[in-house]
């Protein structure tokens, strides 16, 4: 029989682990990427973020002071990882090799229109149309920049660039790109292929 003077071991309490702010804030990043591919932009509200989050809505406007914040980051990381993307691709290129990269760089490009959450129709709601645009707009830009300071100059060491204002060509044929495949998500890569070149003025592939 035991001794009821013994004393009991405390039973221990459950320790709630308080995340960093960075991590949270990750969280709910990651849970309103979650639901805007899931429903897309204009049917997710901060209430669905905190529901999948597991917070209260005041924890998501501690950090955010809306939710077109939230979607403001969204796009910088969707822009990101494209811009890492090109990296790769840019790397990866075999020197001469013109017709391959024009193939490989239009299906990542595909790839990119294709996983971005942010291309679902719902943006294009008129309630979405600045942010579209504004998205578009710095998509382009940095992809452009990135193209300039490695394809073109890798190109340029190799062969006459038969365009001028190579920097505008480029944007008009990004935007270009983006709202065709938009338009028309049927149109093959070998289209696409064909319309890089012909703007471009690219030859197929020269002897190395």
């Amino acid at each position: 029989m035991p001794d009821e003077f013994t004393s009991k071991a405390p039973v221990p309490v459950p320790v709630r682990q308080s995340k960093q702010p960075d991590e949270r804030r990750d969280d709910i990043l990651r849970a309103t990427r979650e639901l805007v591919a899931e429903r897309g932009v204009a049917r997710v509200k901060i209430t669905d973020i905190a529901a999948r989050v597991g917070v209260t809505r005041g924890l998501i406007y501690h950090y955010f002071p809306h939710k077109d914040a939230i979607i403001d980051l969204i796009c910088e990381d969707h822009i990101a990882e494209f811009v890492t993307d090109l990296n790769l691709w840019d790397a990866a290129r075999i020197p001469g090799d013109i017709d391959r990269a024009l193939v490989e760089c239009v299906a990542l490009f595909r790839h990119h229109l294709h996983r971005t959450d942010l291309f679902r129709e719902e943006l294009g709601r008129t309630e979405y149309a600045g942010l579209y645009n504004e998205f578009v707009d710095r998509a382009v830009k940095a992809v452009v920049d990135r193209l300039q300071v490695t394809t073109v100059e890798a190109y340029a060491r190799r062969h006459e660039i038969r365009i001028d204002n190579v920097s505008e060509v480029f944007s008009v044929l990004v935007f270009g790109l983006i709202g065709l495949v938009r338009s028309t998500p049927t149109v093959s890569d070998d289209v696409l292929v064909a319309i890089v070149r012909q703007t471009l003025h690219l030859d197929h592939n020269a002897p190395a």
